[in-house]
């Protein structure tokens, strides 16, 4: 039958991704550990409409990702990895992330998540960038394993 799966609210996980994406900008230019920079956002950010379980998963494992992540989308750049735009480099960690990895969220919502992640945070018309290549990346993943990319 049907089994009871907690019923997830888009708004507060898209909330936990915009508070990631802040996370990681963070973790990438001080080298605080995740655990004191999640421990700062807990209390003196407002948390309240976050789902603080998919923060703390995305805040906890894309670091330990990270190379991998990057060599996975790097071959849809027009330049290394190194000369990203730091907002751009965490939010295509943080799509990778949810293509690789995130089986229960369809490929189209990590794509347009990430699209709208670049809108808020990024610079001008990074959304197109980052739309091209997370679809890319998308495409080549459902091609390497189409039972888990699809919908």
């Amino acid at each position: 039958m049907f089994e009871n799966k907690p019923k997830i609210s888009p708004l507060a996980r898209r909330a936990a991704r915009e508070r990631v994406l802040q996370a990681l900008y963070q973790w990438l230019f001080t080298g605080q550990s995740v655990s004191s920079i999640e421990e700062q956002f807990l209390v003196d950010q407002d948390m309240s409409k976050v789902d603080i379980p998919y923060f703390h998963k995305l805040l906890h494992e894309i670091p330990l990702y990270t190379a991998g992540l990057n060599e996975k989308f790097s071959s849809f750049l027009d330049r290394p990895v190194a000369q990203l735009d730091p907002i751009e480099q965490v939010i295509l960690w943080i799509g990778s992330y949810e293509l690789s990895y995130c089986p229960d969220i369809p490929w189209r919502v990590a794509i347009n998540e990430s699209v709208e992640l670049a809108k808020r945070f990024g610079a001008d018309k990074s959304h197109k960038y980052i739309n091209g290549i997370l679809d890319k990346l998308a495409h080549r993943l459902q091609v390497e394993n189409p039972v888990r990319q699809s919908a």
